[in-house]
């Protein structure tokens, strides 16, 4: 895959360089098929922003029977280890991301498949006997594990569901002595019918999650260095790119940029005819007409004032897509997110 890097102009701000906190971002994909042979995906759309993913799929039954087949959407497993703290758009809903789909222009109501891990070990029925809420970042599930009897508290601390909330004495009014440790995996699903010959139009939205720092973990005292190795491969970030970083650190030796993060696992659908996209097309938009961005594609061209446009046919998905954002800090919402 070839590096294509994309910048704009900037302006170099003499605000202080603020610190390095960090918030994960969770990788998150598209739809995935149960294996058919019948069914091809003949075009994928897929957009991707800050506040937004969409995506836009025309499957295509290439037989002369109806096919039946589970489709799903895996959502980003989520952990309550306070040693990480991911970024989660709606972190009191088991919908965290607001996840939406249609089906030929109509709602689809797809059923939620939840289960709750420690150790490795399924401990959904432990949690639904106590009646504790499955997602670790919920209120809710707080303030039912503090309702929890003795006993079944110090067994699950035992177990690794849960551990002693470290905030608990320092903040009594939490009322909250224990936190959430245990690991939450999400899918979505749903049963469609693809008519014989015919194609099925399947539209899907939400919000991802956005990690990022409050300001460049891989340029400071006037350098690269930090995270730079890792980015450099992951984001594919050219000299133009760098340049610009450079440019902007030219005063202290901090560039004005906080970054912003987005994963979208694209390698785990294939389940497909072919195992080939007919027609693929991204579009990664920045949001900041005055932000950075890179990414890795193939022959990508700018197509409006924040958006970046990638098209390619009989596309095989062999890498995920990060995007690395880098936006002045001192424009509005310059906090890490």
């Amino acid at each position: 895959m070839l590096r294509y890097v994309l910048t704009v102009a900037l302006a170099v701000s003499a605000a202080p360089a603020l610190a390095n906190d960090s918030v994960a971002e969770l990788g998150t994909g598209g739809l995935i098929l149960s294996r058919s042979d019948a069914v091809a995906m003949q075009s994928e759309d897929l957009f991707i922003s800050p506040e937004k993913v969409t995506v836009d799929y025309v499957f295509h039954n290439n037989t002369d029977k109806d096919v039946s087949a589970i489709v799903a959407f895996p959502m980003p497993d989520i952990a309550g280890d306070p040693e990480e703290m991911p970024a989660i758009p709606e972190n009191q809903s088991d919908n965290f991301l607001g996840f939406e789909v249609t089906i030929d222009g109509a709602a689809a109501k797809p059923q939620l498949e939840q289960k709750v891990f420690a150790l490795g070990i399924d401990i959904s029925a432990d949690l639904k006997a106590q009646n504790v809420p499955f997602n670790p970042f919920g209120d809710a599930a707080k303030t039912a594990l503090a309702k929890l009897p003795k006993a079944v508290a110090d067994d699950w601390v035992n177990r690794g569901i849960i551990i002693e909330n470290p905030e608990a004495d320092s903040d009594p009014s939490l009322n909250a002595p224990y936190a959430p440790f245990w690991q939450l995996r999400s899918t979505y699903w749903w049963r469609s019918t693809f008519p014989a010959n015919k194609d099925v139009h399947v539209s899907h939205h939400y919000k991802p999650s956005v990690g990022g720092t409050s300001s460049v973990s891989f340029f400071y005292d006037g350098k690269f260095q930090g995270q730079y190795a890792n980015y450099k491969t992951r984001y594919c970030m050219d000299d133009t790119f760098e340049n610009a970083i450079r440019k902007a650190a030219k005063a202290d030796g901090y560039p004005k940029f906080y970054e912003s993060r987005i994963a979208y696992i694209l390698t785990t659908g294939g389940n497909w005819a072919t195992g080939t996209i007919g027609n693929f097309k991204l579009t990664v938009d920045k949001g900041n007409p005055q932000a950075l961005v890179s990414f890795c594609g193939d022959n990508v061209n700018k197509v409006g004032p924040t958006s970046f446009e990638m098209t390619a046919k009989d596309f095989y998905p062999d890498h995920d897509i990060d995007i690395l954002i880098l936006n002045p800090s001192d424009s509005a919402g310059g906090d890490a997110n």
